[in-house]
């Protein structure tokens, strides 16, 4: 199919990238962010592999809080449909992964700065109650990878190449073990696990810090669901993994003086665990990457106390995210030898149960 381009006028275009799954513009807002808003429109379009427009679910769209009041977390910006895309505002023009890339140290306390306003976010939509009735469904990243591992829909051929040389890298009990954690991480069956609403697809390339002014944006949409809050905690999480792993910048972090990937994860699950009612700008660990101990407790509003996550479904979570990514190239990428360098890395993550996502010290 053809991506569709929005007629109207959206303003001054910034960027545009995507690939077969999604296509990304980003225009410099016409009405110079009238309202505090945002100053840059995002919109997001089915890529040319992808069959049917884009959408938020509306059972979930419901549940998404408004969090202009909490100044300290991030504005889960909810995509409003424009042509057979969604489009977002936001205060800022590049991602947190396109922040990452750079290697100036206010980069990286910015992209830490992002971590901590997401993870507020993230809590406070978790925190949402699921009305009565039918649930959500879970994410469609996670229908998609159950579906490609199972082997249960037709693949794209480099996916189906990539499926084969799993079977032959991973072996059967790895692949069941993944398909177990998917299952899981919607369908959770563990003591004290529960469904909340999710984002579905948090991660730095859904996450916009702003430019100079304005709050932090989570990107928000048609990957909402439902399922147990881990996944969204290791999705993000397994972003850094793999960030840590693929790019030389971020495996050099620490000799450079930069924060490390570890620091982020710190940051992003310290104030995942702090309270909700902690607002004063504090984030867990702060940019030197310090944490806060474990033992994070839901309280008030959020139920009664225990502990905030699971920080082995988080890790397996991690793996999950991973997997996706790899399995999503092949499928709207092609095939590229650099996959068999992730069947590698993704059996090492599977054999750990994604134990690198949740720093030690921070669970």
């Amino acid at each position: 199919m053809n991506v569709a381009t929005p007629a109207l006028d959206l303003g001054v275009p910034v960027a545009e990238y995507g690939t077969g799954l999604q296509v990304t513009r980003v225009h410099r807002a016409p009405d110079g962010g009238l309202g505090g808003t945002g100053d840059f429109l995002w919109w997001h379009g089915p890529g040319p592999r992808r069959v049917g427009s884009l959408r938020v679910p509306a059972r979930s769209a419901a549940l998404v809080p408004d969090l202009g009041p909490v100044a300290t977390a991030a504005l889960l910006a909810t995509g409003t449909p424009y042509g057979d895309g969604l489009l977002h505002r936001a205060a800022g023009s590049a991602s947190a992964a396109a922040w990452l890339r750079d290697p100036r140290p206010q980069a990286g306390r910015l992209v830490a700065h992002s971590l901590a306003a997401a993870a507020r976010a993230l809590r406070a939509l978790h925190g949402v109650s699921l009305p009565p009735g039918p649930q959500p469904l879970p994410p469609p990243g996670v229908r998609r990878l159950r579906e490609w591992a199972a082997g249960t829909a037709p693949l794209a051929p480099a996916a189906a190449r990539l499926r084969r040389r799993a079977r032959e890298v991973w072996g059967g009990d790895r692949t069941e073990r993944l398909l177990g954690w998917a299952d899981d991480a919607v369908r959770p069956s563990g003591t004290g696990a529960s469904v909340v609403p999710l984002h579905g697809w948090a991660s730095t390339g859904s996450l916009v810090p702003p430019r100079s002014r304005g709050r932090v944006a989570l990107l928000t949409g048609e990957d909402l669901g439902a399922g147990r809050r881990e996944l969204d905690v290791g999705w993000m999480l397994g972003d850094l993994v793999e960030l840590a792993w693929s790019s030389p910048l971020h495996r050099a972090a620490e000799s450079a003086g930069l924060l490390s990937v570890t620091d982020l994860q710190r940051v992003f699950l310290g104030a995942y665990e702090a309270d909700g009612s902690d607002t004063d700008g504090r984030e867990g660990g702060g940019h030197g990457g310090g944490g806060r101990d474990g033992g994070g407790r839901e309280r008030g509003d959020h139920g009664p106390a225990g502990p905030v996550y699971d920080p082995v479904a988080v890790g397996r979570c991690a793996v999950l995210r991973v997997v996706t990514h790899m399995r999503d190239f092949a499928t709207y990428c092609e095939w590229s030898d650099e996959l068999l360098d992730y069947l590698a890395f993704t059996a090492e993550l599977i054999d750990e149960e994604g134990r690198r996502a949740v720093p030690r010290g921070v669970s």
